[in-house]
């Protein structure tokens, strides 16, 4: 029997108030997120975190006083755990054995929590999985730089692959399509909806770097679009979470919004990089930009539920992991013309391999 350890990658989120700012100090402590040497980068850290933190206090407050990132990350686990098992049943490697572990990268279960559970079960293979379809050095990147720190520490020497990104996969874009259907259905009782794609953004020297994420969610959104056959659909790609000083990529879902208002349109927003439910989806897109749409006389705004443990996205990932496991898929699913980060010139950096 083969013992497969998946440890899933996200981002994390505070689960008291009171985890409010060292979650925060996590984040801006990245290199991958502040791109200055310690101790500048750490001293900006501490500055930064205090002083946002009241203000992200209040945004947890709506939610209970915490995020519900974990979860909604341990329904995905235990969904993709199923599904791996149901799968080998069926085609007869029922001896196989899975456990699906969780790695956030800015609060707990950390990278060195899950390692130590890894060493724990004993795999005979690891295969990482980033809960993020697209890749960014600042998501995935991130993460599995600090798995790589995590299982060194222990001394966790296991074989071990990554899934680097999965933007246009089927089961992704299948369980997207089903939910913006709906939407696109309720929408359309006050005109023809305008579709806007909203994922976190990124600073635009980030991209300009050579960073994948802006063209995989385009990928992802197109994607979305030819799997839905909507004739003439109206549809952008637009970018939220934006914070600090430094030029983002664009537009921004907020400008998108407020030319939704003026163009007297109901909009349909999909949030294409996220895959579960959190502050950036149930406070910025459901409370923040709701109210901004009603300021601007946006007909209609309704916003698309994320994947989260969808029948279509989680087989897909099982899928995946089955491909990646048997050599029967790559784990990089790029293009001649559009590569992954497997081919990028900062993958030494990252990890990814």
């Amino acid at each position: 029997m083969t013992k497969t350890a998946i440890v899933l990658f996200n981002l994390g989120g505070p689960d008291t108030p009171a985890a409010v700012q060292p979650f925060l100090f996590n984040l801006f402590n990245d290199p991958a997120i502040i791109r200055l040497p310690n101790p500048f980068r750490w001293g900006l850290a501490k500055v930064i975190s205090k002083r946002r933190a009241p203000i992200a206090r209040e945004i947890y407050e709506n939610l209970g006083g915490g995020s519900p990132l974990l979860p909604n990350t341990e329904a995905q686990a235990r969904a993709l755990e199923a599904a791996l098992k149901t799968d080998g049943s069926q085609n007869g490697s029922s001896g196989d054995d899975f456990k699906v572990f969780i790695a956030m990268r800015y609060w707990h279960p950390f990278a060195d929590e899950a390692a130590q559970q890894v060493k724990e079960y004993g795999p005979d293979q690891i295969l990482l999985l980033p809960l993020y379809p697209q890749f960014s050095t600042t998501t995935t990147g991130s993460s599995v730089t600090d798995w790589n720190r995590a299982t060194s520490k222990i001394g966790l020497q296991v074989p071990t692959k990554t899934v680097c990104c999965y933007p246009e996969d089927p089961g992704f874009v299948s369980e997207v399509v089903v939910r913006l259907k709906k939407g696109l259905e309720a929408a359309s009782e006050t005109g023809k909806p305008r579709v806007l794609f909203s994922a976190h953004g990124l600073p635009k020297k980030i991209v300009e770097a050579g960073d994948p994420y802006q063209e995989q969610v385009e990928q992802s959104s197109a994607a979305v679009v030819a799997a839905l056959g909507e004739p003439d659909l109206d549809w952008v790609i637009c970018y939220q979470s934006r914070v600090g000083p430094l030029e983002w990529i664009g537009p921004s879902t907020d400008s998108e919004i407020e030319r939704a208002g003026a163009d007297k349109v109901p909009v349909v927003v999909v949030p294409i990089a996220f895959v579960s439910e959190h502050s950036e989806t149930l406070v910025e897109l459901d409370i923040e930009y709701r109210e901004l749409a009603e300021k601007e006389g946006v007909p209609a705004y309704i916003r698309v539920p994320t994947v989260d443990d969808g029948a279509a996205y989680i087989d897909g990932l099982a899928r995946r992991v089955r491909g990646a496991l048997d050599g029967s898929a790559s784990l990089c699913p790029g293009r001649e013309d559009d590569p992954c980060p497997t081919s990028w010139n900062r993958v030494d950096e990252t990890g990814v391999r």
